[in-house]
């Protein structure tokens, strides 16, 4: 059975909503809606695609602290084959000196009326070694599509291109974006899906058709998403424009981005067309932002096809 893979950190959210403000320095407020969810990056993107009913398998490191627990709950919950790339010091107490240090990044995000407050907790990224990264590789051996991350094991990527996978790059914003950077993901990449911001800045243009025809340069089909706008790109017919979903309310855009790259690469899994493949991204993305939270709201794969059905 063919699958789409990736490797990266699990990011868990706890929300704190309904606040009227901070708290100052010896205060306590109390709220009646919080929430512990799932939070975004490249796992909460193959979530979304095992809510489409796409096989996915998540590579990440996972503990036996409760974040860990819930998080492995919530992958199985969306039918997703997770592997444990973290090693046995994350299992629990080693030294008799306290717990094992939790292996996910957690964050807890206060949201205020009109604004949001967030403390976080872990390392980032996964850990990088050979044995993660040949750990990494056996999971993702064999998969038709691999999600790449910033922080991924660039070793790996290149033998899953080897072997035929298609290779998908998303990657958050860095104030050093750079092709220079970045030249060994960029080179392995065969879609790159950047939003107005990162495309401007890594193509150092002041407009996004001129940062999209830049990324034609390196690209078989270049995109700029557009935020609430939609998303530009560039297929055998030449330039088109996919505008977003007008039902769609927006309340909270985390996550948006990482729901996008799953409905895209719901099209590129079922050999849809490119434009189509956006147009998916376009509706996965816009359902995303209608809740609180990266993976709150959401599309079935029925769903998605209506509305697809209807463009």
């Amino acid at each position: 059975m063919s699958f789409i893979a990736g490797a990266a950190a699990t990011n868990v959210d706890l929300l704190f909503e309904n606040l009227p403000r901070m708290p100052e320095p010896g205060e306590e407020i109390y709220t009646g809606s919080m929430s512990l969810q799932l939070g975004g990056g490249l796992p909460g993107t193959l979530v979304n695609l095992g809510r489409l009913g796409v096989p996915v398998r998540i590579g990440t490191e996972l503990g036996s602290d409760l974040f860990s627990r819930f998080a492995a709950e919530e992958f199985a919950r969306a039918g997703a084959e997770v592997v444990n790339l973290g090693d046995l010091s994350c299992a629990g107490p080693t030294d008799g000196a306290g717990p094992a240090p939790i292996p996910v990044n957690i964050t807890a995000a206060v949201i205020l009326p009109h604004d949001r407050s967030f403390i976080s907790y872990g390392k980032g990224g996964l850990t990088r070694n050979g044995r993660t990264e040949n750990g990494f590789y056996s999971m993702a051996r064999g998969a038709k599509i691999c999600l790449m991350d910033a922080g991924g094991f660039v070793g790996a990527y290149k033998k899953l291109k080897d072997d035929g996978a298609v290779m998908v790059l998303d990657m958050g914003w860095d104030d050093e974006l750079s092709f220079e950077k970045y030249s060994e993901l960029f080179a392995l990449a065969d879609y790159y899906t950047p939003n107005r911001k990162e495309a401007l800045k890594l193509t150092g243009k002041n407009d996004p058709r001129e940062a999209l025809l830049e990324l034609k340069k390196r690209f078989g089909h270049p995109l700029v998403k557009l935020d609430a706008e939609g998303c530009i790109g560039i297929d055998e017919q030449g330039e088109f424009f996919e505008p977003s979903f007008d039902e769609f309310k927006n309340v909270d855009s985390t996550g948006a981005g990482d729901a996008f790259l799953a409905g895209l690469c719901y099209g590129l899994y079922h050999g849809r067309s490119f434009r189509e493949c956006v147009r998916l991204g376009n509706i996965t993305g816009g359902k995303a932002v209608t809740a609180v939270g990266a993976l709150s709201a959401y599309c079935t794969e029925e769903e998605l096809l209506r509305l697809n059905g209807r463009s």
